[in-house]
């Protein structure tokens, strides 16, 4: 992505750079901001605007499209939560590595693509998670690969500062098995590696996998096990609460009359959201 999502992989494009929003594990910046909800849901209200916060190299969740406009589930859902909430959409990108630095700051009022709140509870308000998602590994279909432990041996690479990331440094007795083990600055990069016989497997996000391989036509399938799962959710500023409840509110009206299931629908060709629904239900 960071370019249109055609102008890399799929028609020659859709393995699009794929940074940031992977970019889900546990951070030390986003620790402590206190007393930035006064400030954050005054700005919302007064300039009739809500600002979402993404990094737009991320398909499905949020991106560049071919047409040049922001578009992926995320951003559809959260124009959606704009719309009843009577204020004006405005996606922001953001380098994911100022995301805490934008929201403390009040440029953005949420940070909403694909966010992962485990390993973050205690660094934001959060709203509820709203889908389920799995860290897997990604590899050739004519690799011979088909379980983890096929790994053993094998070249692996990750993106740097990604949630698979973090997942793996949390598993070293599959790390240690592999011959070679390295964090790529993107998905892009992790992709055409993988494609060239350069690196043998990708730890990645399931629902951004799943997304590519189907959009891309790419000869490369999903381990069956994952490396662990995870949820993700909108994250506020940590005091600023009262924006967080609003969205929450609104999200809630918009899983019960199906326009969540719609665009998940229209995302990804089921509802895979999990808003109003207790986990394995969707």
């Amino acid at each position: 992505m960071k370019k249109s999502l055609a102008g890399v992989l799929i028609m020659g494009s859709v393995m699009a750079a794929l940074t940031g929003c992977t970019k889900k594990g546990t951070d030390s910046s986003s620790a402590n901001y206190a007393n930035t909800s006064e400030t954050n849901s005054s700005k919302s209200s007064e300039t009739g605007t809500f600002t979402v916060g993404f990094d737009q190299d991320f398909p499905p969740m949020g991106f560049m499209g071919d047409d040049g406009e922001f578009t992926g589930f995320d951003l559809e859902l959260a124009a959606e939560t704009a719309k009843r909430m009577g204020l004006t959409i405005k996606y922001q990108p953001i380098a994911w590595d100022s995301k805490d630095m934008e929201l403390k700051s009040g440029t953005i009022d949420c940070i909403w693509n694909g966010f992962t709140m485990n390993g973050r509870e205690e660094g934001y308000a959060w709203s509820e998670p709203y889908m389920e998602n799995d860290q897997v590994f990604v590899v050739r279909e004519d690799s011979g690969i088909s379980k983890i432990s096929d790994l053993s041996g094998k070249s692996v690479e990750v993106q740097a500062d990604s949630s698979a990331e973090a997942a793996l440094k949390d598993k070293p007795e599959i790390t240690s098995s592999f011959l070679s083990y390295q964090a790529v600055p993107d998905y892009l990069t992790a992709m055409m590696d993988l494609e060239s016989g350069a690196t043998d497997a990708i730890a990645m996000d399931n629902v951004v996998a799943s997304y590519q391989i189907k959009a891309a036509k790419k000869d490369f399938v999903i381990l069956d096990d994952p490396i662990t799962a995870e949820e993700y959710a909108v994250g506020f500023a940590k005091d600023n609460t009262k924006l967080r409840d609003e969205v929450q509110k609104t999200l809630d009206e918009i899983a019960a009359d199906g326009t969540a299931k719609k665009i998940s629908e229209k995302w990804f060709d089921k509802d895979i959201t999990t808003i109003g629904k207790g986990q394995g239900e969707n």
